[in-house]
């Protein structure tokens, strides 16, 4: 009988144990069993009878299943077995797979997750998720060409985002450094195309190095009349000069306000995982101006983990969006960022205090910029950095208590 497509969606198992077959014809028969409906093919090769599975109905139709087992009666025509043809066409896939820019990209995260820090990771996970792989995950890494890859990079500055382009093409280099150490590819094609990327403009956080500028911009600080955890951070940002999220997760437990010290752990600070996990605290200390400060929020915030809780959620610390609208409101978007305080003590403090570079830099966690190599005696900079941390906090006081009247 021919079968028909009727037949083969009605057609039920009828209870043998090892069901029931139902001829289409050139050996393609319907094999039905308590587990689904299957679709076969009986031939011979070399003398010996064989089965050829096609696929479960009703993922593979009958007209499917009838053109198959018609490309396998030609296979059988040119004496290849369309059995060990489809085992090497597996095979080809899963090789084709594994070579694909896809699963190396996957191999390349999976092997690095372990040296990176979360936030790194999170980086370049996103590169290649959102950038990468939608347009060139399924294509064999060896057989994408520089255009290819370039047209990929330039459409992320097409929507304006250049300098996030070339760090996708940084985060392509170590995937296509992986495929070529494990024979999946010849050439590093990244380094072909950084030449024909556009060029962005570096810019720095605006900060102010005006001392009188400086001075009015902390008359605004200190006239600010936002939420008691915004207006304590934002008159210490310029006191302490550190990263903005250090002092947005600044914890209570960090801080000996009777020593005048604040220990910032190292899994806190801007460093490799490696970095994180074995690096010495970061030890910042208190003028007593940013003491005064700390015991002012004590009585409001003393009992929770953060200095400075978040507004909705106060088991987490203040947000960063928190901190960035308090300038905005004031006037000071593109003069003066959070992050910029550190460029204005970085200046200042060398300029009109004429503090050791070394030591202004300990104080910033710059460790890699100490002028005699880095490998410095974080307690000879100790005494040292509380001299200048107080020096720093009585200049910004009078810069703040002296108004030079405008010419």
């Amino acid at each position: 009988m021919v079968l028909t497509d009727t037949f083969v969606k009605k057609v039920k198992h009828k209870g043998a144990a090892t069901g029931e077959k139902y001829s289409h014809g050139k050996g393609l028969y319907l094999h039905v069993t308590a587990s689904g409906k299957y679709w076969r093919m009986a031939y011979r090769m070399h003398g010996k009878q064989r089965t050829l599975a096609l696929g479960v109905y009703p993922a593979v139709t009958l007209a499917k299943a009838a053109r198959d087992c018609n490309d396998a009666r030609e296979l059988l025509a040119q004496g290849i077995d369309p059995s060990d043809q489809k085992r090497a066409d597996k095979l080809k896939k899963a090789v084709a797979a594994a070579n694909s820019l896809e699963s190396v990209a996957l191999e390349y995260l999976d092997l690095k997750q372990s040296e990176w820090s979360a936030s790194h990771y999170e980086r370049e996970y996103r590169n290649i998720h959102k950038d990468l792989l939608p347009w060139l995950g399924k294509r064999a890494i060896a057989s994408i060409t520089g255009p290819e890859l370039l047209e990929v990079l330039r459409r992320i500055e097409r929507r304006g985002a250049v300098e996030s382009a070339k760090r996708v093409r940084v985060t392509a280099g170590g995937v296509w450094g992986l495929a070529i150490a494990s024979g999946r590819a010849e050439r590093n094609i990244t380094l072909d195309i950084a030449p024909a990327l556009k060029k962005s403009e570096k810019k720095n956080h605006a900060a102010l190095v005006d001392p009188q500028k400086v001075g009015q911009l902390l008359r605004v600080i200190h006239a600010y009349t936002g939420t008691p955890a915004v207006c304590a951070a934002f008159k210490l940002a310029p006191i302490l000069f550190q990263r903005p999220g250090n002092l947005r997760g600044m914890r209570w437990c960090d801080l000996d306000l009777s020593a005048g010290l604040w220990t910032i752990p190292s899994a806190d600070m801007k460093r490799s995982k490696a970095g994180k996990a074995t690096g010495q605290p970061h030890v910042v200390p208190l003028p007593s101006q940013a003491v005064a400060i700390l015991e002012s929020i004590h009585p409001l915030t003393g009992q929770r983990e953060y200095v400075f809780p978040g507004a909705t959620n106060p088991k987490q610390p203040m947000s960063e969006a928190a901190l960035g609208a308090a300038l905005i409101r004031l006037g000071y978007q593109g003069v003066q960022t959070w992050h910029g305080f550190r460029a204005t003590g970085r200046t200042l403090i060398r300029e009109a205090l004429g503090f050791d570079p070394d030591v202004i830099e300990a104080a910033l966690a710059h460790t890699g910029q100490i002028s005699h190599g880095g490998a410095y005696d974080r307690a000879a900079f100790i005494s040292k950095r509380v001299t200048m941390a107080q020096e720093w906090a009585d200049y910004l006081d009078n810069l703040r208590l002296t108004e030079t009247p405008a010419p």
